[in-house]
Formats: structure tokens, C-alpha cells, sequence
């Protein structure tokens, strides 16, 4: 199992956008129903900041994720002039779950 957080802060006036891109990246992810992939986003109170977290249950499912065509155009579009503070990444190891993660 690997666990990837990102956190970032976009430019105000780009913040729905991010937000609609995300969007239509979980809604490819539902369609594709791979229960190797928990993927959650959240806003900040600050309407702005992103918080992303990712639970992969092997590097396919990795890969699947990071070859969507919606994932990639969410990318894109926030390099490409959507950001305020650059994305960081970090690497997280599980303590514990209230469910299970991968079925």
C-alpha cells in the first residue's frame, strides 16, 4: 500500500475552477470503481488551500490514477497558472482505519 498527500494553495480567483476540475476527476474515478483507489480532496477553511490524499493498494492503481485523461487536464490546468504555494508532497504510513480501505 502506498499513501501520497499533497497540499497546495491556489490563486483565489482559480480556487472553483480547481475545485470543478476535482470534480470531474472523482467522478471518472467512481465510473471506474477500482477498489484500489481511495482518493479524497478537501478545501481549507481559507477557500483556497487543497488538501489531497491518496491510498493506492499497489503501483497499478497508481498508475491507473495518474493516467486518467481528467487528472492529467487537473494537472495541467493548475501548473499552468492556478497556483499560489507549489503542490508538496509527502508520504504517509498507516496507523489505523475505521474501515477498511481496499475490499
Amino acid at each position: 500500500m502506498k499513501i501520497v498527500k499533497v497540499t497546495y494553495t491556489t490563486k483565489a480567483e482559480y480556487a472553483e475552477q480547481n475545485q470543478a476540475n476535482i470534480k470531474n476527476v472523482m467522478a471518472d474515478l467512481q465510473k471506474l470503481n477500482n477498489s484500489g483507489i481511495n482518493y479524497h480532496a478537501c478545501l481549507g477553511a481559507d477557500g483556497k488551500s487543497f488538501t489531497h490524499t491518496a491510498f493506492f493498494n499497489s503501483e497499478e492503481d497508481e498508475k491507473t490514477l495518474l493516467g486518467l485523461p481528467a487528472f492529467k487536464h487537473f494537472q495541467q490546468q493548475l501548473q499552468s497558472g492556478g497556483i499560489e504555494t507549489p503542490p508538496k508532497q509527502e508520504l504517509l504510513s498507516l496507523v489505523g482505519s475505521s474501515k477498511s480501505l481496499f475490499n
